[in-house]
């Protein structure tokens, strides 16, 4: 028997098509109950909770109780980044289900990547961050500049506070096959985004949609 990890047992829980598209429904960092997520994967109750079982024994979800109700989420960034780059993987090499249309479009250029933004505006926003050297990138890792502090600070950003997870973490992104900006800095952008309504999540997607002067302020405080 080989050492190391079971990737083969992960990977069996990842690939059935019904918990495959649960665990897609679940990237948009909204938690969802068993009936949601049985409308989601197309199966009936009785087998979304079989299959919801199974992922919560893998480790892949999380389960949180509120009164009668159970919902269920990610279990954290690093499954979250699994399914991120599976699905660029299937984007790459795989067979397309459908044929792509405007809302896939409009997940292109901005989207809800568990906790933070993903999409064209995201690689951008991290190239630019990197340009200016307010984030240093060491091959594929990525850390605070010296002067991060200060230019977070100045948007009402704390990079400095205690955290059990990365600040700063590279998830590669499907769509534009190159890095995001991921970890707890990447999730405070997300919400500045959507608590300046410069954003507006859309409703039943994973996209993110600027409004004409949302997405000039956006491109003049992270772009420019």
């Amino acid at each position: 028997m080989r050492e190391g990890p079971d990737i083969a047992r992960i990977a069996s829980l990842v690939g059935d098509p019904a918990r495959a598209n649960m665990l897609t429904a679940l990237m948009g960092g909204t938690a969802l109950t068993a009936s949601e997520l049985a409308l989601e994967a197309g199966v009936s109750l009785p087998t979304a909770s079989s299959h919801l079982s199974k992922l919560m024994e893998g480790g892949l979800l999380s389960l949180a109780s509120q009164g009668r109700h159970r919902y269920y989420g990610l279990a954290g960034p690093q499954v979250a980044g699994m399914i991120e780059a599976i699905i660029g993987v299937a984007e790459a090499v795989g067979p397309k289900r459908v044929r792509p249309g405007p809302r896939d479009a409009a997940m292109r250029v901005a989207r809800v990547c568990y906790d933070h933004l993903a999409g064209e505006q995201a690689v951008a926003m991290l190239d630019r961050l990197i340009d200016r050297e307010v984030l240093l990138r060491d091959d594929s890792e990525i850390r605070l500049g010296p002067a991060a502090a200060s230019h977070f600070s100045a948007l009402g950003i704390d990079v400095e506070a205690k955290a059990r997870r990365p600040v700063c973490r590279a998830c590669l992104d499907w769509s534009v096959r190159r890095s995001h900006l991921a970890g707890t800095l990447g999730a405070a952008i997300l919400e500045k985004i959507i608590a300046e309504k410069w954003a507006r999540r859309e409703k039943g997607s994973r996209a993110v949609v600027f409004s004409p002067t949302g997405r000039q302020a956006f491109e003049r405080v992270f772009l420019a």
